[in-house]
């Protein structure tokens, strides 16, 4: 196994398992109608684990939740059930409540906020495909065919997008990969 590969597992050991008891309580609770959680909570992972392979990602476990119910809304369109109007918002507070005490549910959002500022810094083409290829989950020729653009855009925005969301966080003293 190669050092890269131990880092990968270590990170994943540490940053994202912890989380499964909670993001599965939490499935359980808000999509009722997913009838597999362990196929969705191992889809989860593996998205989280591409795109922690593409660059840090500053809040493992809010990044874990807002994926997991990406899919999960996906999976329910697929089916054909209409979303729950209950379930197209993530609330971090309610999330954060469910899993710790107040200081870690005040970290918690506060973490989310970067989140969501640092994505909505992004000039709009790169923000849409960064959210497109992140976030969705889509793949390079999906995002060049949704939004009319080449393959090779979409990998040089989502070059772009990286670099200035890891600027962004290390602009606010958050630690990225490259900065450990």
């Amino acid at each position: 196994m190669s050092q890269r590969e131990i880092e990968k597992s270590s990170w994943f050991v540490d940053e994202v398992l912890p989380h499964e008891q909670g993001l599965r309580r939490w499935i359980h609770s808000r999509f009722s109608a997913i009838r597999d959680v362990d196929d969705l909570i191992q889809e989860t992972f593996s998205r989280i684990l591409k795109i922690h392979d593409s660059g840090p990602i500053p809040n493992p476990q809010a990044f874990l939740f807002v994926v997991s119910r990406n899919l999960a809304i996906n999976r329910l369109k697929r089916l054909g059930f209409e979303s729950d109007p209950g379930a197209e918002k993530l609330d971090p507070l309610v999330l954060a409540d469910e899993m710790a005490g107040p200081f870690e549910s005040a970290a918690l959002q506060e973490e989310i906020d970067q989140l969501v500022a640092a994505i909505q810094s992004l000039p709009d083409r790169c923000r849409q495909v960064m959210t497109l290829k992140k976030i969705y989950g889509l793949t390079q020729k999906e995002v060049a065919s949704k939004l009319g653009i080449s393959e090779h855009t979409v990998e040089a925005q989502i070059g772009i997008g990286m670099r200035k969301c890891t600027a962004f966080f290390q602009q606010r003293g958050y630690k990225t990969r490259n900065s450990r």
